[in-house]
Order: C-alpha cells, then sequence, then structure tokens
C-alpha cells in the first residue's frame, strides 16, 4: 500500500469561504482515491474517488492546485530497471 500526501493550495478563494494559501490536507490512497481534511474554523473531511474528481469541483479552474508532499511512487518496471542497472 501507498499513501501521498498532498495540500490543496488556493491562489484565488471565488467563493469568499476558504481564503487564499494552503486550505486543506490530503491523502491519495493506492487505488487513487483521495480524502481531504479542509482546514478551517469548521473542519470536515471528504473522500473522492480521484484527485481529478476533487479538483474539477474544488480546483476552480487552476486557481487551486495540488502541491504533493510526497513524490510520485515508482512503478513496478522502474523498480525492477533500477535494480537491473545496479
Amino acid at each position: 500500500m501507498t499513501l501521498r500526501r498532498f495540500k490543496l493550495h488556493r491562489y484565488v478563494d471565488v467563493s469568499d469561504v476558504s481564503g487564499t494559501g494552503d486550505v486543506a490536507e490530503g491523502v491519495q490512497y493506492s487505488d487513487g482515491s483521495v480524502a481531504v481534511r479542509w482546514i478551517s474554523n469548521t473542519p470536515c473531511t471528504a473522500v473522492w474517488d480521484s484527485i481529478e474528481a476533487l479538483l474539477a469541483v474544488h480546483g476552480h479552474g487552476g486557481k487551486t492546485e495540488v502541491h504533493w508532499i510526497d513524490p510520485e511512487p515508482a512503478t513496478v518496471c522502474e523498480l525492477v530497471t533500477a535494480g537491473i542497472q545496479r
């Protein structure tokens, strides 16, 4: 199982609710689904089928972006190739 952490960074608050800067923390699971915890005076947690589904609702046309904390996990092919090159 591989988890990958991220933050949602908002440049423009189109709804005038969440503000700008880092507005949520999240994790992407190995199946691609994501859980997001909103940073606010009234925090809540939501689960999405994918990062694309999350951004379709909360991305606001690029005004909010995903900032990955963890690197993208290596694929099996990359791991095998790295082992061969050693």
